[in-house]
């Protein structure tokens, strides 16, 4: 006899409930003042043959602390449907997750339950209770209900009544095959079909599907023509960046451009051609030498759509993609990067656009899902930036980036005809279907009530162990080719894995999280945790053995065949086929028109009277500036012990460090088995920095593409990294490509992009582009971001023993500036702040000559021991930089502002230029008198 039992458990009188002061904060930071207190609950659900005593063991010894908690079991019936309070304060809100959406928790809690012994449980789901007390009435409590309590995109909940259990009748296997008549449809049918669908296809994408299924002599089944979408979005092929372009530049300048990515971010990579990068751009992340035994793979994705609609579960499912995209090279993370872009945190309630979560909430949110996944995981979270600015406050950016380190010619890509399709992870559900058209499209007003399906929910504890599984399979060289299932699916990656192939798969088998999913469904969806290996038959018993000591499933879906197709089964039935020649291929290239009319000029009405000192405040306060503190303790950075450099330093680590250095704990472990003492590679080390700098796109895209990749490159340097084993990964986040004001500002950034790659000699391995990051309102007003490129840099440092920190050391030292001051306020944070210098306010900065001959200059001074802190002028200029090194280190400085290097002319001596410019590639660096004149000396040779 099946049962559904209810588990309440709450906190004992007198603990301190942090949960309930943390959503009352929320609450009146909404501006819900009227919210005097909150208190909170979990539920549990548990539903399958088990008794009273089963529910009572499992809440005694798993779900309830006997310290601290309280608990309440009790069978649920039809008479718990009748209201249990009236409608005054105190409220009661309770809230699930929507049937079949994942709860990694109740996942958990059902293997629990088998450890215990209680073998009858069958389903189980968790929720959420808050009593709510103060001056409210109904229309109060709901608004806070969605606003802070629940997300309706993901969640359902009760006012003042209990909540059902989130269960959902059990289905029948279904293998229903929808045909969508396309071949006599006309154009305006065929933008119908890709707009109700959300295909996001263009006409000309349709018109050459229509001709393919033609040729076949029959209409596409519904699951070749979702798998047709997904190949084509412009999440995974990036047709964008493919596209062909005629480019007006200013002056009537015109420019054909067959695709931007080969015409300038690999042509630069092509240019620099380093021969220590062993793989840029062909695989989930790029690949490079660390030393003579090891390879370091980094990769930077984006996760925005999906964070605006539910924070939490975008941001962790962010972390989670990008960390399989290192497993998928076969390799073992080692450290996560986060730079996160949100609305600003004092925006008031009611200026945030319809449908829009605060940007508050939407930070919270994003923040906690990135703790929430690295953390359970064991990856040290070390670098990351947070901005703020209108324009993301209804598209938030969220730059998820992942380290891992793998043995020398340990990454295979060679897919063996009759190698079997293994999917080994996560059991497949109907999260984040349709999710990579879903990125690829603008949102709206509606997206959150059509595109909850696209939000998937993460689950870190079974990724940790599908990642053992990938590693042990790797040093035992069990599989030929390995893949991440993310934008996709098994869609993607298998059709990514069979081009060379073809594929025959056999849905059916499938391990589902639930019953009832439809062939298309099994295919598309985004589950996550999955990744995908092609196994030689002999070695599937080995691989289902570590999967089993794992506790980890692995399913073989079917093989490899020689055929050139994509084939699909469920059961006897074929339901797919596909030429792979036209799944990568048939894609038609776009044509495109942009233009870019030249320098912005900004005027500002702010007060232009704030004097030096008051403007330094002002920029410490600063949301961009700040402290990030107390974001970064929520975060691991000590796990895996290999943290060197740590993202705060000085004598009480309240110094914002330029970038992290981490020593891999692999090479460590192999010289010590070695035998080898005092290796160069015992103490190698690498950095990771990034450079984001938006506000100055807003003058000049290319200027900003220039600064931002002077940024990433000297935090590097500034903490010892050699200039010259540099690479750096590219993450465009943009609005509508098809707007020609909109391309025309890419266009202008890739060509900065490349300039500056070449003079920096960095190449870039690996990259990402975000497009349609613009939201109508209800208005029909566009509302696009700032045009927002990320460059994360990734730094090999000769020695960690020689790491210079920005913290200063000591009184009596000297302090040198690097690099030359120029009038260039234009998009600084000085002006921000109200400060109107009288040059300079419409010039962002601009590219210096010959940057890399400095920063060898520097890294060789550093090399010398010559340096005992360095660090970057960047927000703020001088002023900032100083300030922060003076807190760091405990120490003041008394400076004089005519020594300041800059170019002599009357307009660039003014207090304000010198202070708050932030011209590139600067730094602040520290010297022992006695190494004062050698420092000159090295740095003027």
């Amino acid at each position: 006899m099946t049962n559904t039992f209810r588990v309440e458990v709450r906190l004992r009188e007198g603990e301190v409930d942090a949960n309930g002061r943390s959503h009352l904060t929320a609450a009146h930071q909404l501006d819900y003042t009227q919210l005097a207190a909150c208190s909170t609950s979990r539920l549990y659900f548990l539903q399958g043959s088990i008794t009273a005593d089963d529910v009572e063991k499992l809440a005694s010894e798993l779900l309830a602390d006997p310290v601290t908690e309280n608990y309440e079991c009790g069978m649920m019936n039809d008479a718990q449907e009748t209201p249990f309070i009236t409608h005054h304060s105190p409220f009661i809100i309770q809230a699930t997750l929507l049937p079949g959406v994942t709860d990694p928790p109740a996942e958990n809690l059902l293997r629990a339950g088998q450890l215990l012994g209680i073998e009858g449980l069958e389903r189980a789901a968790t929720g959420q209770s808050y009593r709510l007390e103060g001056d409210l009435d109904e229309t109060t409590v709901h608004a806070l209900a969605v606003e802070v309590f629940a997300n309706p995109v993901i969640q359902r909940f009760t006012i003042n009544q209990p909540i059902t259990a989130p269960f959902f009748d059990f289905q029948a296997a279904d293998e229903t095959v929808e045909i969508v008549p396309i071949r006599e449809a006309n154009d305006d049918e065929l933008e119908a079909i890709s707009q109700e669908r959300r295909l996001s296809l263009d006409l000309a994408e349709m018109q050459a599907i229509q001709i393919y299924f033609r040729e076949q002599e029959r209409d596409p089944a519904e699951i070749e023509l979702e798998m047709l979408a997904q190949t084509w979005s412009e999440h995974c092929v990036h047709k964008t960046f493919k596209a062909l372009i005629e480019y007006t530049g200013p002056d009537g300048e015109h420019l054909t451009i067959d695709g931007l990515l080969d015409t300038y971010i690999r042509a630069a990579t092509d240019r620099v051609n380093k021969e220590w990068v062993r793989s840029a751009f062909v695989d989930n992340a790029g690949i490079v030498a660390f030393d003579d035994n090891f390879d370091l793979a980094f990769k930077v994705e984006t996760h925005n759509h999906p964070s605006a609609l539910d924070p939490f579960g975008g941001a962790n499912t962010g972390v989670g993609g990008v960390v399989r995209d290192v497993l998928g090279v076969s390799a073992r993370p080692i450290a996560n990067t986060d730079i996160l872009c949100f609305g600003p945190p004092d925006m008031a309630h009611d200026d945030v656009p319809e449908g829009v979560l605060h940007p508050r909430r939407i930070a919270d949110g994003v923040i906690d899902g990135i703790e929430d996944y690295g953390n359970k995981m064991g990856i040290p979270t070390v670098n990351g930036a947070i901005l703020y600015h209108p324009g993301y406050t209804a598209n938030p950016l969220v730059y998820c980036g992942c380290l891992g380190i793998l043995p020398r010619g340990s990454h295979v890509t060679d897919v063996q005809v009759g190698d079997l399709i293994v999917a080994v992870g996560g059991r497949t559900g109907r999260d984040g279907l349709r999710g990579a058209t879903f990125s690829s499209m603008e949102m709206d007003v509606a997206t959150s009530e059509i595109a909850g399906t696209a939000v998937q929910i993460g689950h870190p504890i079974m990724e940790k162990q599908v990642q053992e599984v990938v590693l042990r399979a790797r040093d035992e060289k069990l599989y030929n080719a390995i893949t991440d299932c993310g934008a996709g699916g098994f869609s993607s990656a298998v059709g990514e894995m069979g081009e060379k192939t073809g594929a025959r798969v056999q849905l059916q088998g499938v391990s589902l999280k639930y019953p009832g999913l439809r062939p298309w469904e099994i295919w598309l969806s985004e589950a996550q945790e999955r990744m995908v290996l092609s196994v030689p038959r002999a070695n599937l018993p080995r691989i289902q053995e570590i999967c089993a000591g794992q506790d980890v499933e692995a399913t073989v879906l079917g093989e490899f065949d020689g055929s050139g197709h994509l084939t699909l089964f469920y059961g006897d039935k074929k339901v797919g086929d596909i030429s792979m020649e036209f799944l990568h291929d048939g894609i038609p290239q776009r044509k495109l028109s942009a233009e870019w009319k030249g320098a912005t000029s900004v005027t500002s009405d702010k007060p232009s009277d704030i004097n030096p000192q008051s403007s330094l405040l002002a920029l410490l306060a600063h949301p961009d500036v700040r402290s990030k503190e107390d974001v970064v303790r929520k975060y691991d950075h000590e796990v895996q012990g290999g943290t060197a450099v740590k993202p705060f330093t000085g004598i009480a680590n309240q110094g914002p460090s330029d970038a992290t250095v981490l020593v891999p704990l692999d090479t460590l472990l192999n010289v010590e088995d070695l035998g080898v003492v005092d290796s160069d590679q015992s103490s190698k080390g690498a950095a990771l920095s990034n450079g984001v700098c938006p506000s100055y796109g807003e003058f000049d895209p290319y200027n900003m593409a220039w600064a931002a990749i002077d940024e990433a490159i000297r935090n590097v340097v500034a903490v010892g990294a050699d200039p010259d084993q540099i690479s750096i990964l590219d993450n465009f986040c943009w609005g509508n490509p098809k707007l020609p004001d909109r391309l025309g500002a890419l266009v202008r950034c890739s060509q900065g992009c490349y300039d500056a790659a070449v003079a920096y000699g960095t190449p870039f391995v690996s990259g990402k582009d975000s497009l349609n990051n613009e939201y109508t309102g209800a208005d029909g007003q566009k509302h696009a971001i700032p045009g927002t490129l990320l460059v994360s840099a990734l730094g090999i440092v000769p020695d960690v023993n020689k790491s210079v920190t920005m913290d200063w050391k000591q009184a009596g030292n000297h302090l040198f500036m690097v690099g030359d001051t120029r009038a260039e306020l234009g998009g600084s944070h000085y002006t921000m702040v109200g400060g109107m210098g009288s040059e300079g306010n419409n010039t962002p900065p601009a590219p210096i000559h010959q940057p890399l001959v400095r920063f060898q200059k520097l890294h060789q001074a550093i090399q010398a021991g010559l340096v005992q802190a360095c660090h970057d002028c960047s927000e703020g200029g001088l002023a900032v930089a100083l300030a922060e090194m003076a807190i760091a280190g405990g120490v003041g400085a008394e400076i004089q502002l005519q020594y300041a290097p800059r170019d002599w002319h009357a307009a660039y001596s003014t207090d304000e230029v010198i202070l708050f410019s932030e011209s590139l590639s600067r730094f602040i660096v520290e010297v022992r008198p006695e190494d004062s004149d050698k420092f000159r000396e090295m740095m003027t040779d």
